[in-house]
């Protein structure tokens, strides 16, 4: 089975190829879309108190960040090759995540690409296009 994954932090694209079918899961994150605004009860932009906040919510957002990414590990365990797609820094946490926590996974990674938001169809055809151009190497 080959199988194509673009995802960002609010949704992850699985497209798995096996025997010429495709089939497509989503799985959605629960990463929550932290955004501090600095009110630290002063007068000024920001304050102390902020730092501590920003910690608090980095910290909160990487365990539910791993938590997502091991959702994701659950339905792409039985693959024979991994594509990774996405936009941003979402993608390569999610290959570093492999890497230190599925190694066996991890040496089933044969693309790695930075691509910006695609529809549902983007995706298919990207995945099935990488893995047929592959095949012609």
């Amino acid at each position: 089975m080959k199988t194509g994954i673009w995802l960002d932090k609010r949704n992850a694209f699985i497209v798995k190829i096996e025997q010429e079918v495709e089939n497509l899961i989503v799985v959605k994150s629960k990463v929550d879309d932290f955004k501090v605004w600095g009110g630290s009860g002063t007068r000024f932009k920001g304050g102390p108190q902020d730092v501590v906040q920003d910690s608090k919510y980095m910290k909160k957002e990487k365990h539910q960040l791993k938590n997502y990414f091991n959702s994701i590990v659950d339905q792409i365990e039985e693959t024979d090759e991994l594509l990774i797609i996405g936009p941003a820094e979402v993608p390569q946490y999610f290959h570093k995540h492999i890497e230190s926590s599925n190694k066996n996974l991890f040496d089933k990674i044969v693309g790695f690409k930075k691509e910006d938001s695609m529809t549902e169809n983007q995706i298919k055809a990207y995945v099935r296009d990488f893995f047929i151009n592959e095949m012609k190497i």
